[in-house]
């Protein structure tokens, strides 16, 4: 291609990425946006699982210190990355910065409670998971492990109206766990998830304590056109205490509410409460073979 045709090519593409620039709903062009990094976020979470976790995650030089010394460099560390990228979701005055800086410190005092959460957890994942040999394999490899821990810590910033940043740190959680927990959903302690893969937990979700869910379960919401988030109205399930859902189950509805001490086996489709103390399945399917008669039933 000559160098004219190429100039035209490119002139005309460019024309219309502006002209669609200027279009767009979405700002796309112009003075850069305020808006928090992807990978700061990442960072900080690494810097979380440090902090909770030190012997598995820490880094061995630093465990030298006394743990009181350990933990105070690594919330100092986190309190100004964080609170800088908190600050970068809202518009730039000192106000705004002390609010950020506020969250900040809001999160770090609520990380004994979140450890003790975390705590249950692996308690849960290790009781429930008879392929698991030890609790130390579920903090280093359990997919469902590091999806709550992602969430329990996005959660606290969901509760206290943090923009964007919440939800970058489930979604990276999923990314690499196929696990999509919203940070606005309720969960309860002692929570565990079996292998994990493909499960949906809706931002309105309500899960209660000591609750096992396995792969494939959706929490979810019925989707009409145009449908948008109502402050305060639940558009997923509750899920009550003691409740064991089983692979690929769907669940939907802010009207659907699980009792406590309910087991639903794989494959249910609930749109409907469920009284405690029950069991749902589904029925038997029946075997059909290709070519061959089927046999007569009973009467």
């Amino acid at each position: 291609m000559d160098k004219a045709k190429r100039s035209a090519v490119i002139r005309g593409a460019a024309e219309q990425l502006a002209a669609q620039y200027n279009a767009s709903e979405l700002p796309m062009y112009g003075d850069a946006l305020r808006q928090p990094s992807r990978q700061a976020i990442i960072d900080i979470i690494r810097m979380f699982q440090k902090l909770l976790f030190p012997v598995y995650y820490g880094e061995k030089h630093l465990l030298k210190l006394p743990p009181e010394q350990y933990g105070a460099l690594l919330m100092e560390r986190i309190f100004d990355d964080l609170a800088g990228q908190i600050a970068l979701t809202m518009p730039e005055t000192k106000e705004h910065r002390r609010r950020a800086e506020e969250i900040t410190a809001d999160l770090l005092s609520a990380l004994p409670e979140i450890q003790r959460a975390l705590q249950s957890d692996l308690s849960a994942f290790f009781d429930g998971d008879p392929a698991a040999h030890n609790r130390e394999e579920v903090v280093l490899s359990y997919p469902g492990f590091f999806a709550i821990f992602v969430y329990r810590i996005a959660h606290e910033l969901y509760v206290r109206d943090v923009a964007m940043i919440p939800r970058i740190m489930t979604e990276y959680a999923h990314s690499h766990t196929g696990i999509d927990i919203n940070p606005g959903a309720t969960i309860g302690a002692h929570f565990f998830i079996d292998h994990g893969t493909g499960i949906v937990v809706g931002e309105t979700s309500v899960i209660g304590n000591d609750v096992k869910i396995y792969q494939g379960v959706t929490l979810g919401a019925f989707s009409p056109v145009g449908m948008r988030s109502v402050p305060g109205e639940r558009r997923h399930p509750k899920v009550g205490d003691n409740v064991t859902i089983y692979a690929g189950s769907t669940l939907l509805g802010g009207a659907t509410e699980i009792g406590d001490n309910v087991v639903i086996g794989a494959n249910a489709f609930l749109t409907s409460s469920v009284e405690s103390n029950t069991t749902v399945s589904i029925k038997k399917p029946e075997m059909r073979f290709r070519g061959q008669p089927q046999p007569e039933k009973d009467t």
